[in-house]
């Protein structure tokens, strides 16, 4: 991927993620496949946050647990993910994701934290453990930096010695963060960090997630939130049915002129505070996507070319309707 905003043009510096024509596929019982991520390419630097927002089943989790070595034993994996320009994620052995890259290289906050808590450890148990790996603080340490690691998450003090199934989800959700940020990893992969919190912590956990990245670190987000990822986000890419179709900066994709792909203009304009009008139609199965553009059939200005024939990712763009000039391409479709 080349672009102006490409953390992997010449000149500079390496990217902490780079991602390219990764693809996720899942043999079934059959067989049957499941295409549950094709061709993503991206590229986060230090210092940025980029956001990975798509309805759900689009393929952004199967992405990140591609990035982790979390998949399951029927899914096969092409393409390559090269964390700090040395370590290709994809071909790494499990020794060595487990010993320096879960943690020490990359910090997750899961999608499903309470499956990621070890259930018979309180909260307190789990950050001493987390700090005494990762940062090595000593023993006499270890009470008042847990305090400062459950700080950093909104967790509160008096549910440190809580079991996780003592928790709520969002109390759930806050001590994954917490554990996630401890290390201070290159890069951070938040999986749907805000599930299960009100409006006021959203905005306290995505700004404590920014400052990670504004101290130099890497931050990929994968969202429902468009919210948040206004917030936090300097880049935006939309995924929709396994595919990436568009990545932009943020600014432009949030304001003015807006997205380019009709779907991720479709994604804003279904928010309350925008439009509140959905996008009709429901997105096809990855297990047996169309021949042409998969968003063609939901969407507005597709023609007989979007129906025949899948459009290439070129300019960050995957979309037959690319602009020319400056141009937005939903006014070029709604003039022609």
């Amino acid at each position: 991927m080349t672009s102006d905003h490409d953390p992997t043009a010449a000149g500079a510096e390496v990217p902490v993620l780079a991602v390219e024509n990764l693809s996720v596929r899942f043999r079934m019982r059959g067989g049957r496949d499941i295409a549950a991520v094709t061709d993503a390419r991206f590229a986060v630097a230090p210092g940025e946050c980029l956001a990975l927002v798509g309805e759900s089943g689009c393929g952004k989790s199967v992405l990140a647990s591609a990035l982790l070595g979390l998949l399951p034993a029927n899914a096969e994996t092409t393409g390559s993910a090269v964390l700090g320009g040395d370590t290709d994620l994809l071909t790494a052995d499990e020794r060595t994701l487990a010993r320096t890259v879960r943690g020490r290289r990359i910090g997750l906050v899961p999608q499903s934290p309470a499956a990621h808590l070890t259930p018979v450890r309180t909260v307190r148990a789990q950050l001493e453990e987390s700090l005494r790996e990762l940062t090595g603080v000593r023993r006499s340490a270890l009470g008042k930096a847990a305090l400062v690691a459950a700080a950093r998450a909104s967790f509160p003090e008096g549910h440190l010695d809580r079991y996780p199934h003592e928790l709520s989800g969002g109390l759930a959700q806050r001590a994954a963060t917490a554990l996630a940020l401890i290390g201070d990893a290159p890069l951070l992969l938040a999986d749907e960090p805000t599930t299960g919190l009100d409006r006021d912590l959203v905005e306290r956990t995505v700004d404590e997630l920014r400052r990670h990245t504004d101290e130099g670190r890497a931050l990929l987000i994968i969202t429902h939130d468009l919210a948040a990822a206004m917030r936090i986000a300097d880049r935006v890419a939309v995924m929709y049915a396994g595919r990436i179709v568009e990545i932009a900066d943020a600014a432009p994709f949030f304001g003015a002129p807006g997205p380019r792909h009709p779907y991720a203009r479709g994604l804003l304009d279904a928010l309350p505070e925008r439009d509140f009008v959905p996008i009709p139609g429901m997105p096809p199965e990855l297990g047996a996507l169309p021949e042409g553009c998969a968003f063609a059939a939901r969407c507005a200005y597709a023609d007989a070319r979007c129906t025949a024939e899948r459009p290439a990712f070129a300019s960050d763009l995957a979309c037959h309707h690319a602009p020319t000039g400056r141009t937005h391409p939903l006014k070029e479709a709604a003039d022609a």
